[in-house]
């Protein structure tokens, strides 16, 4: 069904494009939401892929791959928003939170945001290998085609994002218990 679309679009019909983008895009914005952790970022990137490619569709040699072309284009306007977003964002300062004191009635919501404060301190190019392995459920080799980097490159991304993860959930884990000591 894409592919068709997809050649009725190389042929300039706007309308089949309009349909792709419907079909597409909402995955497109959660594949980016999940690598720039933040909405209006991602939708920024997925208006920015979804232009890209109604500018570029004429490249595409495979209709039936334009899925993985759009989300290689994707990813790369994720890295764009990060680097933009990275500019702006050089003079603020981040507050620490304050402890919660008390007992613990909500230890998975307080799980999930560890995992979420350490997905954050991820490289963008870390989180955009995470997201397509563990969320799209790619292959590593696939995760290699559609983000446009070599297999060895993914690999190495994957691994490092692995130890950053672990090492900052250890490390509040140990700020943490070291807390609640001095509270005894």
């Amino acid at each position: 069904m894409h592919a068709e679309l997809v050649e009725q679009a190389k042929r300039g019909d706007r309308e089949a494009f309009d349909e792709l983008a419907r079909l597409t895009g909402d995955r497109c914005v959660a594949i980016a939401f999940r690598i720039l952790r933040d909405l209006d970022l991602a939708d920024d990137a997925v208006q920015s892929a979804l232009l890209t490619a109604w500018c570029e569709l004429r490249t595409l040699r495979d209709p039936e791959r334009f899925e993985s072309w759009l989300h290689r284009i994707l990813t790369n306007a994720c890295y764009a928003e990060a680097r933009g977003r990275r500019r702006w964002s050089e003079r603020i300062r981040l507050l620490p939170a304050e402890p919660v004191h008390g007992p613990d009635e909500y230890a998975t919501v307080d799980n999930r945001d560890q995992l979420e404060r350490a997905f954050r301190r991820l490289t963008v190019q870390q989180r955009a290998v995470l997201v397509f392995h563990h969320y799209l459920g790619l292959p590593l080799p696939e995760v290699a085609n559609r983000i446009g980097i070599p297999l060895g490159t993914v690999k190495s991304r994957m691994h490092h994002a692995k130890q950053a993860l672990r090492a900052s959930l250890d490390a509040e884990a140990r700020t943490s218990s070291a807390s609640q000591e001095r509270m005894a």
